[in-house]
């Protein structure tokens, strides 16, 4: 089969949209198949382009047995909604065009979050005559009402009504948790189209190891207990609510706990700013690191910190971290309610806390650094649930549904109008 997939996101860059493609469609080249991959040239979060690469038309390349497209787009860093608007819109243009001239191809693939990206798959597919797969994995556009980044109004209804055109066409509908699924019934949507399939780790590289002793000295957090937060520092993560919980530990007379926040994003400059001026020496920030470190920085953390904004829209998402905080063996202080919360449940991998509240976490944090057997045991259920996540695994029962949806492509074409 051959598989053409439309995403903005891609390694080298190192979030959860990039991770999950390239993981999947690694794992369909291993199986036989063929993926050609379009995307723009790696700048995300901060707009910058990385090393190596150049923000040309049209260029390609080869990791590992995938091909990679890559074309121009507006680049600009994660913040702004005009600027952030210019550079989807801009992908979906050049990805609309180039898709065409990328080989055979027997299906179209297109993720969210941002839909733009979605529309374009839509197009190429009608282009092609093929069939054509939504990958859910955001509610946009609520997402970005929830957050503040856009008001309620005539521009917003719009797209929701492009949302709900997409949903109806897809000849299929692969979404990451089953809440998102049960919005989309509640909508009007087929659900005999939907499935689930949610994100996961590579057990290959995400298992239990030992804290990075080079790191640990070079970041002077030596006999620490290192709380940390690792990925996007955006408007949904409500990060101000770990330099609260931070603020608390300093003012309880805590000295030796460390709250550690790695990634990129538009709140970092802010988060920053605010930590150096309360004086929040026990706040500790690490930049994106490559794609091959992210273990390496992992393996510091006594505790994971998973959160973002209370609100309801997040009761339906399940954050990509947990998997790999599984994976690792690190417990998790878990500050999202919802789907997520009940794997945390019942794997027994975690804490939960409610979201956006800081004394739960700075309690949290505590009772993790002062009980090694509650950490040790958490850790073990952690891996032991991880097992059910295995990227490999999840990668081939989407390969199953992307197979069915080629051989059955007229059939559901006609169920998705």
């Amino acid at each position: 089969m051959n598989i053409l997939f439309l995403t903005d996101n891609f390694p080298p860059e190192v979030n959860a949209p990039s991770s999950r493609t390239f993981e999947h469609a690694r794992e369909w080249v291993r199986s036989g198949h063929s993926v050609t991959v379009v995307t723009c040239a790696p700048n995300f979060p901060e707009g910058r382009l990385f090393a190596g690469y150049k923000n040309a038309l049209y260029a390609t390349e080869v990791m590992e047995g995938i091909k990679v497209v890559r074309v121009w787009s507006y680049i600009s860093a994660n913040q702004g909604f005009l600027k952030r608007s210019l550079d989807y819109a801009s992908f979906m243009v050049s990805a609309t065009l180039a898709s065409p001239w990328t080989g055979r191809a027997d299906i179209v693939v297109a993720t969210s979050p941002q839909f733009f990206t979605v529309v374009a798959g839509y197009i190429v597919s009608r282009l092609r005559r093929r069939p054509f797969v939504f990958e859910l994995r955001d509610l946009w556009p609520e997402s970005i009402k929830v957050v503040g980044a856009m008001n309620d109004g005539r521009a917003l209804r719009t797209l929701e009504r492009l949302e709900l055109f997409l949903y109806r066409r897809a000849a299929r509908i692969i979404s990451v948790t089953n809440a998102f699924k049960a919005d989309l019934i509640s909508r009007g949507i087929d659900g005999g189209k939907i499935d689930v399939v949610t994100n996961g780790a590579d057990l290959s590289r995400f298992s239990p190891m030992a804290k990075d002793a080079e790191l640990l000295k070079s970041l002077h957090l030596e006999r620490t207990f290192i709380a940390g937060y690792v990925g996007t520092h955006g408007m949904a993560h409500a990060l101000d609510t770990l330099l609260d919980a931070a603020a608390l530990l300093k003012a309880r007379g805590n000295h030796t706990a460390r709250i550690l926040l790695l990634g990129s994003g538009a709140q970092k400059a802010t988060l920053k700013e605010r930590a150096a001026t309360d004086g929040l020496d026990n706040v500790v920030f690490i930049d994106t690191v490559p794609k091959h470190e992210v273990a390496r920085y992992w393996s510091l953390l006594d505790a994971s910190i998973i959160h973002l904004k209370k609100t309801p829209l997040f009761t339906t998402v399940i954050p990509s971290k947990l998997f790999e905080c599984m994976a690792m063996g690190i417990p998790v202080i878990h500050g999202v309610a919802g789907e997520s919360a009940e794997i945390v449940r019942r794997t027994g991998c975690g804490l939960e806390v409610e979201p956006q509240n800081a004394v739960a976490i700075a309690d949290a944090i505590e009772t993790l650094q002062n009980d090694p057997a509650q950490r040790a045991l958490l850790a073990a259920a952690g891996t032991a649930g991880a097992r059910e996540y295995e990227r490999s695994k999840l990668a081939e029962r989407m390969l199953s549904l992307l197979r069915q949806t080629a051989e059955d492509g007229g059939k559901l074409r006609e169920r998705s109008r």
